[in-house]
């Protein structure tokens, strides 16, 4: 491929997995709207499903499990919440599948169903144990109980319990499930803005890696482990990704056919407070004595309010059902048992009947299926036991929650039971919470309005689009960056430009030296088009972009002159690379292969070690906590290299560079060659400071006594060990940065590196977007004045804010950077323009 082709072959779309079907074989009694999503789904393959409630999610995977069996002559497999089983069946009798729905609790006796000759008795209508729908829950696929392997299809309904990647069952999903051909998700509600769920939906039916869905669309913080924001300008390519594998549908027009009989009617939501006083003192979640309670809530502060006030919200509940008794059947949703202990003692006497965990799944079935039938008036039961997938819309319009937490999707689920397509009441829900839960209540509402937000976002491409997949993967091809700016400021000159295309105008031999901080790999996207280097899918197309870069660096640089690299090795978390622990890519030994394949030398590697503390408040996966559990597990602090590559010289005499960088006696002291070329040795010495000295002395006299004693002291772990205990006794040890970091003399191990001496520096005063791996500006000014003659040309073709040409200029030397982002470069060129300015300010000695 050409460069271009190169870029454009990065579009990010939904491949099709499955197989085309005639749409005459279609069951009659689908609707309109389920009639274009189940050939859509099946030819995907691997598609999720997001239709609100009431459009018959059931019918749809159901038809959807029929043609798939046709396809694959497998069973097929449905795992659902357990309540629903009974709605599944009463579908499958209304859709007249022909075939059987079994529910199973592990596959242990289902017997393969693979051989053709079985497969014509099916479809010919021979009694034959042919294949079949089979439903099971999830608490079963969690515990292994289901071998995948039997099924040529699987559905998750309600699936929104692939939100989490910690929990057992997403675990054993995303371990196993993932060899089944045909995979479905079905549900109604993807977490607002919880954009981890969606790309876990995305990564268990295999449309991308969800390594590669983080560092395309999302903006992350370096600072905290996790906290995903979506780039304001990729919000609508993300939602168009989605729709090239997820349909969102609120009603049958957002797909162009009728909604006769899919009106919702008005929902009305009274919130209730009532007045929870608390006999005695008030204490806080830490014991302390507080005059008022915090209505800003943790959810053990949640958990205890609910506890003391059962009673008072439960008596609620009864007085409003009283006073709105011309109205017949209720839900009464609550959290705890001890609430349902309450609710049945307050309401005896009445029509209440209870669903409960310890009931069997017969009993919880033939109960819901009785209330949905009108044969009793009044249902307590659990949102997460009968807030999925239970139709109650024809059997009643009310219901009250006895309590609030917040778990919004628990509690959209349960609202609409009731609250769906085929509900022909006004509904009525009924908020009971006190005084001091007004901030659950809240950041329920907040949450609520963020999924309306979501809905919209993407009802609102699948009414442009349609299911037309095709028309959105073409729009999807962006214009390739091709806005050039270029500037010129003193002895520097940058571009707003794609790397590539700078270098491959320069020429030959011009450049005195290459200093640069690559980008990590696909670890990050620092601009949004596709010519980042960062928007690549994994190393090896990061590495393939390199190899469009990679022989300009070398052609335009002088012979026998140095490219230093700025690189680190990659964390891999237990989701990346499947082993259950974090492993290190050995990213900085890629680097190495690639520069040297392309016809560079390795001369040289520099350590810079790095903050451990700081680095875990990052990652999380140094902990002490963890460590103290089991040690085998627990990695080291990841330093930071500077790898330097020499281009071979012209002649190999002496090899000697053609333009060698020559220093003079007096500026290049033997004492200075010493600590350049060479470590030294260490001297022994008196102890370092007593307990009683450490708690007496500042921190700062503490921290440049120690970078004394260490350097001029043979090193001793079990001082330094010493110390770090004596400071952690008077509680001075640091939990956000080591306190007392081992140093070092070596030049090839840099432990005196100020990590804040960066722009980023600047960019947090001026409030500005930080870089997110800037290179020190000491580093930058070791390596340059070590490795360059002044006046050489230095050439930084990964710019970021300037940095390296900053440097460059106050160092008496030139410089060229090309930086993608229009940001980063307005930022690098006031920079740049600024120290021209200081630099060209006239000092007392030139005016005298």
């Amino acid at each position: 491929m050409n460069y271009i082709e190169f870029l454009e072959s990065k579009v990010v779309v939904a491949e099709n997995f499955g197989a085309t079907i005639d749409k005459r074989l279609l069951s009659d009694t689908l609707m309109p709207h389920q009639k274009a999503i189940v050939p859509w789904a099946i030819e995907g393959g691997r598609r999720a499903i997001f239709a609100s409630f009431g459009l018959g999610k059931s019918v749809i995977q159901l038809e959807i499990a029929r043609q798939v069996i046709l396809l694959t002559k497998k069973h097929f497999l449905i795992c659902m919440p357990l309540a629903v089983v009974g709605e599944f069946r009463r579908d499958n009798d209304m859709l007249g599948t022909g075939l059987e729905i079994e529910y199973i609790t592990d596959t242990d006796d289902i017997e393969d169903v693979s051989e053709f000759d079985n497969f014509l008795n099916y479809i010919e209508g021979i009694d034959d144990p042919g294949p079949k729908i089979y439903c099971t829950n999830y608490e079963r696929v969690r515990k292994g109980d289901i071998d995948p392997n039997k099924f040529g299809g699987v559905s998750f309904d309600e699936a929104s319990i692939l939100r989490n990647l910690k929990t057992e069952t997403t675990n054993y999903v995303l371990q196993h499930f993932k060899s089944v051909p045909y995979r479905f998700v079905a549900t109604a509600t993807p977490t607002p803005n919880d954009f981890i769920e969606i790309l876990n939906y995305a990564d268990y039916l295999g449309v991308i890696d969800r390594g590669h869905a983080l560092t395309r669309f999302f903006q992350r913080d370096s600072t905290k482990a996790g906290n995903l924001t979506l780039y304001e300008n990729k919000k609508e390519e993300f939602w168009k990704w989605v729709a090239t594998w997820a349909v969102f549908i609120n009603k049958p027009s957002d797909l162009g056919f009728d909604d006769t009989g899919y009106n919702l009617p008005k929902l009305n939501l009274h919130e209730v407070e009532v007045t929870n006083v608390v006999d005695g003192p008030i204490v806080n979640k830490d014991g302390e004595l507080v005059l008022f309670k915090d209505t800003t809530k943790s959810l053990v502060d949640v958990s205890r309010e609910k506890s003391e006030s059962v009673a008072l919200r439960v008596q609620k509940a009864f007085d409003i059902l009283n006073d709105n008794g011309d109205v017949s059947n209720w839900i009464i949703w609550h959290h705890l048992e001890s609430e349902r202990a309450e609710i049945e003692r307050r309401f005896k006497g009445t029509q209440l009947k209870s669903v409960y965990g310890s009931q069997t799944n017969k009993e919880k079935e033939d109960l819901l299926i009785s209330f949905s039938n009108g044969e009793y008036s009044i249902l307590s039961t659990k949102p997460k036991i009968a807030g999925s997938g239970c139709n109650m819309q024809h059997a009643c319009n009310n219901m009250i929650f006895v309590g609030i937490d917040y778990k919004f999707n628990d509690f959209i689920q349960a609202i609409h039971r009731c609250y769906r397509f085929g509900q022909t009441k006004e509904v009525n829900v009924w908020v009971i919470l006190t005084q001091n839960e007004r901030d659950v209540l809240k950041k329920l509402k907040m949450k609520w309005a963020n999924h309306i937000e979501l809905q919209t976002e993407m009802v609102n491409i699948v009414r442009e689009y349609g299911l037309n997949s095709d028309k959105i993967k073409s729009d999807m091809k962006r214009q390739l960056f091709n806005n050039r700016r270029t500037a010129t400021v003193g002895e520097a000159t940058v571009y707003n430009d794609d790397t590539v295309n700078v270098h491959k105008d320069m020429p030959d031999n011009s450049t005195g030296m290459v200093l640069t901080s690559i980008p990590f790999g696909d670890h990050y996207e620092y601009s949004d088009n596709y010519n980042d280097f960062g928007h690549n899918f994994g190393n090896g197309k990061f590495f393939e972009q390199m190899d469009y870069l990679t022989p300009h660096l070398l052609r335009t640089l002088k012979p026998g002159r140095i490219a230093a690299v700025h690189i680190k090795d990659r964390i891999r978390y237990s989701y990346q690379n499947g082993t259950g622990f974090t492993t290190i890519d050995d990213f900085s030994a890629d680097v190495s292969y690639h520069f040297r394949k392309h016809g560079f030398h390795l001369v040289g590697k520099i350590t810079i070690t790095t903050d451990v503390v700081r680095e875990n408040n990052q990652t999380y996966r140094l902990t002490w906590g963890e460590q103290r559990k089991d040690a085998t597990k627990m990695g080291v602090g990841l330093p930071e290299y500077i790898y330097l590559f020499r281009k071979e010289p012209s002649s190999s005499d002496n090899a000697y560079a053609d333009d060698p960088v020559v220093k003079t006696i007096d500026e290049y002291l033997l004492s200075l060659w010493q600590l350049d070329a060479h470590a030294y040795w260490k001297s022994s010495g008196d102890r370092f400071l007593s307990f009683d000295e450490l708690s007496k002395y500042d921190m700062k006299f503490v921290y440049n006594a120690w970078k004394k004693y260490d350097k001029e002291h043979i090193y001793n772990f079990q001082e330094h060990l010493r110390v770090c205990e004596d400071l952690a006794t008077v509680d001075r040890l640091s939990k956000l940065f080591m306190t007392i970091p081992p140093t070092s003399s070596n030049d090839l191990v840099w432990t005196d590196i100020n990590r804040m001496n960066t722009l980023n520096a600047n960019q947090a005063n001026r409030k500005r977007e930080k870089h997110i791996c800037p290179l020190q500006l000491d580093i930058i000014d070791r390596l340059i004045y070590r490795f360059t003659n002044e006046g050489d040309l230095i050439d930084d073709p990964f710019g970021g804010l300037f940095s390296t040409a900053h440097q460059a200029l106050k160092l008496g030397r030139k410089a060229v950077s090309a930086e993608l982002n229009p940001d980063y470069y307005d930022d690098g060129l006031f920079y740049l323009k600024a120290l021209e300015y200081k630099l060209s300010v006239p000092t007392l000695f030139d005016l005298l």
